[in-house]
């Protein structure tokens, strides 16, 4: 019955704080602020300074700021500062885009080997019985024996002994 229409931050507009959209934005203004909307069109006239996130989104203007979306096309006239992460990423011919890139899918990917890897990194130094819950963790304070192990993380030696 109604047709869904776009959003317009207009030319000589100027927004300071967040935007929130469920559906299209077109930026020809500026915006000092975090954008999120369902697609985005950045015209040759506008700058965005902040964070971008929606499913579809064209530059062609000015961005200072991470963006993230599903499809990212960055125009011939787009001047992109920031890191774009996007499951697909076309930059056109005279497109000046200073950042890093990233697939939205394998940034998924490594964050969960990073976390497996932080794991691994927290068990360097422990013995196989320290692992497996076998070995008590001493409470605070308490005085008992520590087990430093050496160099070669092969023999456990007592805390204080002169053998490094």
């Amino acid at each position: 019955m109604f047709k869904r229409r776009r959003t317009r931050i207009a030319e000589r507009l100027k927004i300071v704080g967040s935007v929130l959209a469920d559906g299209a934005v077109e930026v020809n203004g500026d915006l000092e602020g975090d954008l999120t909307c369902a697609s985005l069109a950045v015209s040759r006239k506008a700058h965005i300074r902040g964070s971008v996130q929606a499913d579809r989104i064209v530059v062609n203007g000015k961005v200072e700021g991470p963006i993230r979306g599903r499809v990212v096309v960055l125009k011939s006239h787009a001047h992109v500062v920031g890191d774009i992460m996007a499951k697909t990423l076309s930059i056109e011919k005279g497109a000046f885009f200073d950042g890093r890139s990233a697939n939205a899918g394998e940034a998924k990917e490594d964050r969960e080997h990073q976390s497996k890897s932080n794991e691994s990194k927290k068990a360097v130094g422990k013995t196989p019985a320290d692992l497996d819950g076998t070995n008590p963790t001493p409470a605070p304070g308490d005085k008992g024996s520590t087990r430093v192990l050496s160099n070669d993380l092969a023999t456990p030696k007592k805390k204080g002994s002169d053998e490094t």
